[in-house]
C-alpha cells in the first residue's frame, strides 16, 4: 500500500453539511476500495486563483490516505463523475513527503490546543 494525498474543490454553491457529505462520500470511497484515511482536514471556503466554472471561490479539502493504485483510479474516477467537485490532484506520497506532513499536523495539533489551554 502507497500513501497518497488529494486535494480537491467543491463547488462554492453547496451548503457546509453538503460539503461535508461529499467529503464522507470520498472518504467511504477509499475504505471500500480497500484503502485507509489517515488525516482528512477542510481548508475551508477560498478564492480560485482563476475562475472555474464561471465560480471564483470553492471549498477546498485535503485527504491522506493509504491504497493501491488501482483504487487511486477509482477514487478520480468516482470524482471526475461528481458534478459537485471542480477539481482534484492526487499525489503519491514519498518519505520526504510523509515526514513533512506529520510536522504539519504536529504544528497545527500545537496551535489549536494553545488557544484552549488560555481559556
Amino acid at each position: 500500500m502507497n500513501s497518497y494525498e488529494t486535494v480537491f474543490i467543491l463547488t462554492p454553491v453547496l451548503s457546509d453539511d453538503q460539503a461535508k457529505e461529499a467529503v464522507q462520500k470520498f472518504e467511504g470511497e477509499i475504505a471500500s476500495l480497500g484503502g485507509k484515511v489517515k488525516h482528512s482536514e477542510s481548508w475551508g471556503l477560498k478564492k480560485l486563483a482563476y475562475p472555474i466554472q464561471k465560480k471564483s471561490t470553492g471549498f477546498y479539502f485535503l485527504v491522506e490516505f493509504e491504497a493501491n493504485g488501482s483504487s487511486v483510479a477509482d477514487l478520480e474516477l468516482s470524482m471526475k463523475r461528481d458534478e459537485r467537485v471542480m477539481r482534484f490532484l492526487t499525489v503519491k506520497m514519498e518519505k520526504d513527503h510523509l515526514a513533512w506532513a506529520e510536522r504539519r499536523r504536529t504544528k497545527m495539533g500545537e496551535k489549536k490546543v494553545a488557544p484552549a489551554a488560555e481559556a
